[in-house]
């Protein structure tokens, strides 16, 4: 197996009131350490800080305040990575911190540093855990939880697979019956209308409506995309195996190096909160 692939961590599965989920983590961790020896390649997309911050600083309500929001995540951030590194520790996997901002994705050369940066850390064998800069941007707000920050990484390090996991099954066709969609051979404006909006989490800030637009930034560029519920057990081993697990978005003709940084530049620019 040799696959690159980047999962993005959402903060419904990552914190709670009293910090961050251990066991969910652990068990994450332990299944991209046994697939990594098979020779996948993982990128770790990870949102929480706020949520980790907010612990150590006693909060029990995500702020509003923007300066507010910028110091829990970087107290956050520490506690977060400082995770990470002793659950990875224990499979004898490095970890590197990657803190990422909109111009690692429009500014051309800042856009070939990042991705140079992020190829030797895998050629190294340590997983990149990467986070926007909060502390010194806002946009963490307004991509969504890092659903298009998750989307715009596996357009820049041509990813074979982008795997979303949140506290839902997928995408529902129908709230009301929980119809759970396994495939999306095409993102339509039916399929757009069905993710809604919003988020259901007090401590995130991404719906299902973010996790299609990554969805769709993902697919144009090549890669398959998969929205699951990162609590069940064994969830990444069996997407790997293209189980039926979550919801599944079939990939498109792959890009090249420059149609990738045209199209993360061309979003960036037209991009409004969702």
């Amino acid at each position: 197996m040799k696959k690159r692939i980047v999962v993005k961590l959402g903060t419904s599965i990552l914190t709670q009131s009293r910090g961050v989920k251990n066991s969910v983590l652990q068990a994450l961790v332990g299944e991209i350490c046994a697939l990594k020896r098979n020779g996948a390649e993982f990128i770790l997309v990870t949102s929480g800080a706020i949520g980790a911050g907010m612990k150590e600083l006693g909060w029990s309500k995500r702020p509003t305040d923007m300066n507010k929001k910028q110091a829990a995540a970087a107290v956050g951030q520490v506690s977060l990575m400082h995770i990470y590194q002793q659950l990875f520790i224990k499979h004898h996997v490095k970890v590197a911190q990657v803190l990422l901002s909109r111009g690692d994705f429009n500014d051309r050369r800042r856009y070939v540093n990042a991705q140079s940066t992020l190829k030797t850390l895998l050629k190294l064998g340590v997983v990149p855990v990467i986070n926007e800069n909060d502390t010194v941007s806002i946009e963490e707000i307004q991509f969504g939880d890092n659903d298009r920050l998750s989307a715009l990484v596996s357009v820049k390090m041509h990813a074979d697979l982008l795997i979303i996991l949140s506290d839902v099954e997928g995408l529902y066709g129908s709230l009301s019956t929980r119809d759970l969609i396994p495939l999306v051979a095409k993102i339509t404006p039916k399929i757009e209308k069905l993710a809604g909006k919003g988020s259901d989490s007090g401590f995130g800030t991404g719906g299902m409506a973010s996790k299609i637009l990554a969805a769709k930034i993902a697919t144009a560029s090549g890669a398959a995309v998969v929205v699951a519920n990162g609590s069940r057990k064994h969830v990444l081993q069996d997407i790997i195996e293209d189980k039926s697990v979550g919801t599944r978005f079939v990939s498109k003709k792959s890009l090249s190096a420059k149609e990738r940084w045209r199209l993360s530049s061309s979003l960036l620019k037209s991009w409004k909160s969702v």
